[in-house]
């Protein structure tokens, strides 16, 4: 068996393909940098990411696959999912490999689950863009928790910068302890810590503006007028609005 060891970045992933066509070794297992060599193992190689190496991958990979399908790729890494780093090696490899298109070939079982995790992911940032609430804090910045399944919150940043490009926000992840503050003008990546305020999901009625709790009342009570009891159906209602988000949603407190 045969291990390749790199840092789990994406740009590790795409130096760990251009290593194994260098050295034309191809690894039966990725495994993190540090983690315990396996037994059985006949050769390990270590991966050490470069920026250079990584972009010639990754051009090569434009050059060959339409940008949805390269789009693809980066859903599947956001997945987090375990294995999906064997998963996306093999397909880069696959991909490679012929002068054919291989993206259409579901008979495939690794360009079929490429497929199906991309739109899991894709599925996910949708429901980012739906479900966020802000709560207004001091200082007029917007504030809103998430913990989405996967690592979908890049995907939306662009959509949240073009949408509320009149506030400053922030949006944070709470699973994965990182979020996205825009002030106006840039939009960069943040990490709160030891902020139990803040870590919490809520923000305390110490740090919201004044007018906050206001428009909070303001909002469940439009949420309830607008309810029809006679048409209330729970089963299409936790399908529509799934109900891992209601412990962020204002109307559900």
């Amino acid at each position: 068996m045969t291990i390749f060891f790199y840092d789990k970045t994406f740009e590790g992933l795409l130096n760990a393909v251009f290593d194994a066509y260098n050295l034309k070794i191809f690894p039966d297992k990725l495994l993190m940098a540090g983690d315990i060599t396996p037994i059985f193992t006949d050769a390990s190689h270590t991966v050490v990411t470069g920026e250079e190496r990584s972009k010639r991958v990754w051009n090569a990979l434009q050059n060959k696959l339409e940008k949805n399908v390269c789009n693809m790729l980066m859903y599947v890494w956001l997945s987090e999912l375990e294995g999906s780093d064997e998963l996306l090696f093999r397909y880069i490899c696959k991909t490679f490999a012929t002068t054919r298109k291989i993206e259409y070939n579901f008979g495939d079982a690794d360009i079929l689950e490429v497929e199906k995790i991309a739109r899991k992911v894709s599925h996910e940032a949708q429901y980012i863009k739906q479900f966020v609430r802000f709560q207004k804090a001091d200082g007029n910045i917007f504030f809103a928790p998430i913990k989405p399944i996967y690592n979908a919150l890049p995907l939306t940043i662009d959509h949240f910068t073009d949408r509320f490009s009149d506030q400053s926000w922030v949006i944070y992840d709470l699973h994965r302890k990182y979020g996205y503050y825009y002030d106006l003008h840039t939009t960069k990546e943040i990490t709160f810590i030891g902020d139990d305020h803040l870590l919490s999901g809520k923000l305390d009625e110490s740090l919201m503006a004044e007018d906050e709790k206001l428009f909070q009342d303001l909002w469940k009570g439009y949420f309830k007028a607008m309810t029809i009891k006679e048409r209330i159906n729970p089963r299409l209602h936790k399908k529509n609005l799934p109900v891992r988000f209601w412990l962020h949603l204002t109307e559900k407190q």
